[in-house]
């Protein structure tokens, strides 16, 4: 039994040391079996007491459940450990995983959701990650109730991962067993915590940010104000990947999260098409698409061009991106209905800056409207 694996998971699982102390103290001392070492006098030096350092005996148990299981340790920096979450601060350093691992060397996207969804968007997530799956993107999400459980569905045949708040052994819900035994031999199922935790509420946002944090964007299908899964959006917006929404009836408490986050920015979602071209904008996507109807002949020629680049004024300049945060460009320059980077295509953001968005004094203000042609 290797013992770096074993310093690894003493260290992790000692009360106090997180993810992030975890990574400043290998980064310090180079190794887990210095850090653990240099641990009790760095908390002497800090005015505490020493804490109980796990047990090594505790340590090998732990890897012996997980073997027993059929489930492996993926260690952050190393082997298959997903590339994307190992760019975060707060990325676990021990996964335990169990399933296809080759599934881990594709791009991902996550769907999270109501777990009360309607049998409409559970119907639409589950055809939206098969679609995903034939593009040849990995679905990620978290094994709930609801759109979760439908996009596990719907991505299987794919490739899909499934993170789970608990222990690998833990089926939560229970209903989900059969799901995710099914992920088992199919899919990919991952935990951070160790095997037999039961997941408790505090566990849920650690399980959202590797989700977000496995994914180059985030869908997200009917969302209630203040849900886990608008949590999800958020953690992907700071890290700086897409967050994406399907849009709803006004009418449904259920919808008002994902229109939110449209409204701030989230690139609209109507089909897997839409998904490739916000995570990859360059890709070849296979999905239908719309059929494209040529402008108004009134609307066509240079001249047409030269009058609306005069009605909306200069392209909006550059913003300082080194000042501003992935989550406030994110809202800024992600908006669902203006994807072109023609003057004509910047009227949807020039309608709807906000006037309270501290980088819109880097945006010169468009002129007075002038009737420029008739028609226009």
């Amino acid at each position: 039994m290797p013992n770096d694996l074993i310093d690894r998971i003493r260290l992790l699982r000692t009360p106090g040391i997180g993810p992030i102390t975890f990574h400043q103290l290998i980064a310090r001392f180079g190794t887990p079996a210095a850090a653990l070492a240099a641990v009790p006098d760095l908390a002497r030096r800090g005015g505490g007491a020493p804490p109980r350092l796990f047990g090594e005996g505790d340590a090998t148990r732990e890897v012996e459940c997980v073997e027993r299981l059929g489930a492996r340790y993926l260690a952050a920096g190393q082997g298959l450990y997903p590339r994307l979450l190992a760019e975060q601060d707060d990325a676990p350093p021990l996964l335990i995983a169990k399933g296809n691992l080759s599934i881990l060397d594709r791009p991902a996207v996550a769907i999270v959701g109501a777990r009360n969804a309607s049998a409409a968007a559970c119907r639409f997530a589950r055809g939206l990650a098969y679609d995903l799956g034939l593009e040849g993107l990995v679905v990620v999400s978290g094994l709930a109730r609801g759109i979760d459980s439908a996009a596990h569905d719907g991505a299987l045949e794919g490739g899909t991962v499934g993170v789970v708040a608990g222990g690998i052994d833990i089926f939560y819900p229970p209903e989900n067993e059969a799901r995710q035994s099914a992920m088992f031999e199919r899919g990919l199922v991952v935990a951070e915590m160790p095997p037999g935790t039961e997941p408790r509420a505090r566990h849920f946002p650690y399980r959202n940010r590797i989700i977000a944090g496995m994914s180059a964007g985030t869908v997200v299908i009917e969302a209630a104000p203040k849900s886990g899964s608008l949590i999800t959006a958020r953690l992907a917006a700071d890290m700086g990947r897409e967050v994406m929404a399907v849009p709803g009836s006004p009418l449904d408490p259920r919808a008002q999260g994902c229109n939110q986050l449209i409204r701030d920015g989230a690139t609209l979602i109507q089909n897997a098409g839409d998904v490739v071209e916000a995570i990859r904008p360059s890709a070849t996507v296979r999905s239908e698409r719309d059929r494209f109807e040529p402008p108004p002949a009134e609307l066509n020629g240079d001249s047409a061009l030269e009058s609306v680049v005069e009605l909306l004024g200069p392209s909006p300049v550059p913003v300082d991106e080194s000042s501003a945060s992935p989550a406030l460009l994110a809202a800024r320059y992600r908006w669902p209905c203006s994807n072109s980077t023609s003057p004509a295509g910047s009227i949807a953001m020039l309608a709807a800056r906000s006037v309270s968005d501290p980088l819109d004094a880097a945006i010169p203000a468009a002129p007075p409207y002038t009737r420029v042609r008739k028609g226009i």
